[in-house]
């Protein structure tokens, strides 16, 4: 979220079927066989870290073949359904709410990292420069609507009625103490309607394709903030696959190799924070957001 923090856990929050999916789960066993292929869904194939990801992972005599997906809501549907081995895009809230709703047990094998979410416009500099009464767009799927809603809230163009939760939605937002108007759209669709609108909350998987870059963003969220574990990055799994050998070397490979943490930054613009989470931490982090999540209905 694949790039997918204010100052609590609840105050955070990463089209058609890729073209050319090479073929279904492989179910690779163990780490190193020369037979080994595994496929790993992602949003964003072109970013730096993935070909030097890719080259590691032959090295250690595994064949990586990566599924491109053009927006968040199909990468977990296809792990589920055995059409790719692993996905890398999404944090842990983004899971908890699929496995919520969906009834499944995907699981966290591996950190990534975590990034701030930003908010950029193409007509101010600044955020007190936004006129009030003017619009703001969000993404609209529920977990970086939250998160960026919080955003927003924390440099002073919205008030939350709840305080702000990682439950947060468009119906939470005082419009009558607020600044600015709120419009959700769709992550992929949000850089292309930038200009229609005074600002917006771009996932930084997209930020490029607004033609922007990273150091744009007008305001962000501070993905250092030690309650921030819900909205690290992962690499995430089929839960019977949660101990296979070689999905755990990939995750070895993709936090140590120098070269694709290299390509990690250089695709985040320096924003990444990468980690080296305990997969324990992960797990239980999740059924906790899970938990919650089933709670809020």
């Amino acid at each position: 979220m694949s790039r997918r923090v204010v100052s609590a856990v609840a105050a955070l929050a990463a089209l058609p079927l890729v073209i050319g999916l090479a073929g279904c789960a492989t179910g690779a066993g163990n780490a190193g066989g020369e037979d080994d292929v595994v496929t790993i869904g992602v949003v964003g194939k072109s970013d730096e870290q993935w070909p030097a990801f890719v080259d590691a992972a032959a090295e250690e005599g595994i064949t990586v073949e990566l599924v491109d997906f053009g927006s968040y809501e199909q990468p977990n549907p296809a792990l589920t359904e055995g059409e790719i081995d692993l996905n890398q895009f999404q944090h842990i809230v983004y899971l908890a709410q699929y496995n919520e709703a969906s009834g499944e047990d995907l699981t966290p094998i591996g950190s990534t990292a975590i990034y701030p979410l930003g908010l950029y416009s193409t007509k101010y500099d600044d955020v007190d420069s936004i006129p009030e009464g003017e619009t703001v767009a969000v993404p609209d799927d529920a977990s970086n609507q939250a998160r960026a809603l919080l955003v927003l809230q924390s440099a002073g163009l919205i008030e939350l009625k709840s305080g702000g939760t990682i439950f947060s939605d468009l119906a939470d937002v005082d419009e009558s103490a607020s600044k600015v108007k709120v419009k959700a759209l769709e992550a992929a669709l949000i850089p292309t309607s930038l200009p229609d609108v005074a600002a917006a909350i771009i996932n930084n998987d997209f930020v490029t394709q607004a033609g922007l870059s990273f150091e744009d963003a007008i305001a962000q969220d501070d993905p250092s903030d030690p309650n921030a574990l819900p909205y690290v990055n992962i690499f995430a799994a089929r839960a019977e696959d949660a101990d296979n050998e070689t999905y755990q070397k990939l995750v070895e490979i993709f936090q140590t190799n120098e070269a694709v943490q290299e390509g990690l930054q250089e695709s985040s613009g320096n924003t990444a924070v990468a980690l080296q989470t305990p997969v324990a931490d992960l797990v239980e982090s999740l059924a906790t957001v899970q938990k919650d999540v089933a709670a809020n209905g």
